[in-house]
């Protein structure tokens, strides 16, 4: 059972602002990266076609503190936390650790939370049991790492 996923990546020159850092959405689409990933780990994605009718993972829950820059070329771990598992819903905890940074420093912090859906016949979407093929192979991560 897996409750952690890291990868590592560089900042691109695209992803900087004016100013040189990191720019604040990029945070964002860091931790989408590193949520599909983690479900790649598992041997499944975020978009389960496979299922009838289709299954899916949105966004219901994001948000993300900063504490130190990132800049162009930086060597970033983003480090997915499982922090909360329900039966309809996952919560992650995502450090994003400097790893160009000497020593090392946690740049930012940030949650992110999905529901497991899938298509009603009009088109909404509506909530359901995440498969117990895929809970059963997550758990929450110990209470130390979450700190």
């Amino acid at each position: 059972m897996a409750y952690e996923h890291r990868l590592q990546r560089r900042v691109e020159f695209s992803e900087t602002d004016a100013a040189g850092i990191v720019h604040f959405s990029n945070f964002f689409r860091y931790m989408e990266s590193a949520e599909h990933a983690f479900f790649r780990s598992l041997g499944y994605t975020v978009m389960m076609r496979h299922y009838d009718p289709p299954l899916g993972f949105p966004r219901v829950h994001v948000e993300c503190d900063y504490k130190s820059p990132l800049r162009f070329d930086d060597l970033v771990e983003v480090h997915l936390l499982v922090r909360e598992k329900k039966l309809k819903v996952l919560s992650y905890l995502i450090k994003f650790n400097n790893l160009t940074a000497d020593p090392i420093v946690e740049a930012a912090r940030g949650i992110l939370t999905v529901v497991c859906v899938t298509h009603a016949p009009d088109g909404r979407l509506v909530s359901i049991r995440i498969p117990h093929e895929i809970a059963d192979r997550i758990k929450v991560a110990p209470a130390e790492f979450l700190r």
